[in-house]
């Protein structure tokens, strides 16, 4: 099964983001909306829904004049194929493929691969600088921007709000807990402060264990899972620490495919 991870620069207007939500029915496991970050999440399973999703995005949001907290390149700003076990990762490099021609020969949106070639960072560094589309137009939509379309592995997508809205010891804080296993960011979000992490390898290192790491340089105010996560990271933590993290068992990848096939 390919899981699919949207993310759309639109997160305010909820009329246009239920309808563009709307179009990827019953293979829609989850949206998070952040207006702060102008953006959302929106998981699917299968290769039809992103698509729909994406026809949708294009034709009603507008990225000139877009200000938000999170980095962007475009409307449909990241769209990740997951394969989840015990589907091949070939798998989701070739749904990867089949979408980003799609998108550029369809739509006209230039397209930035990501997964085995550079990584997402990468991407956002050289985008119409020191890199070129590997798909599609040599210039950006003039509305829709591009898309940075990749093939990963599951990953945990985790905000820690600090209680101090100090974006320098946020950004310090980012800096030092950075590595292989944990991207991270200290962004300013309306006026807070937050640490932003994809942790890209959570069966070694977990939501439990940078939130320890970042409560050691300051204090916590809350926690943010975006979107949803695998079962065996919520199994790791002790079932009186998932309120505090923001972890349950019906926030897990697992138990929204479950419900579905009960639909």
């Amino acid at each position: 099964m390919i899981e699919c991870v949207v993310n759309i620069s639109e997160g305010r207007r909820h009329d246009v983001i239920d309808a563009i939500a709307s179009t990827a029915g019953r293979d829609l496991l989850d949206v998070h909306v952040d207006p702060d970050h102008h953006r959302s999440v929106l998981t699917t399973v299968g290769e039809t829904a992103v698509r729909r999703i994406t026809e949708a995005a294009v034709e009603r949001v507008d990225l000139g004049g877009h200000q938000g907290a999170h980095p962007r390149i475009g409307v449909v700003d990241v769209v990740p194929f997951v394969a989840l076990d015990p589907t091949p990762f070939a798998e989701a490099v070739a749904a990867r493929d089949r979408y980003a021609r799609w998108a550029a020969d369809e739509l006209g949106v230039p397209c930035f691969l990501y997964g085995p070639e550079r990584s997402l960072p990468d991407v956002r560094r050289g985008a119409f600088t020191t890199l070129r589309p590997d798909v599609g137009p040599s210039l950006a939509h003039p509305t829709a921007g591009a898309i940075a379309v990749g093939a990963r592995g599951v990953l945990v997508a985790y905000n820690l709000w600090l209680a101090e809205p100090d974006l320098d010891l946020a950004r310090r804080i980012a800096r030092d807990i950075r590595g292989p296993a944990i991207r991270a960011l200290g962004l300013a979000v309306g006026p807070e402060v937050q640490v932003s992490m994809n942790l890209i390898d959570p069966a070694r290192v977990g939501p439990a264990d940078v939130y320890a790491r970042v409560a050691a340089e300051a204090t916590i105010a809350r926690t943010e899972l975006v979107g949803l996560v695998p079962r065996a990271v919520v199994d790791a933590v002790d079932p009186s620490d998932r309120e505090r993290l923001d972890l349950a068992l019906d926030r897990t990848i697992e138990s929204r495919i479950a419900a579905q096939t009960e639909i």
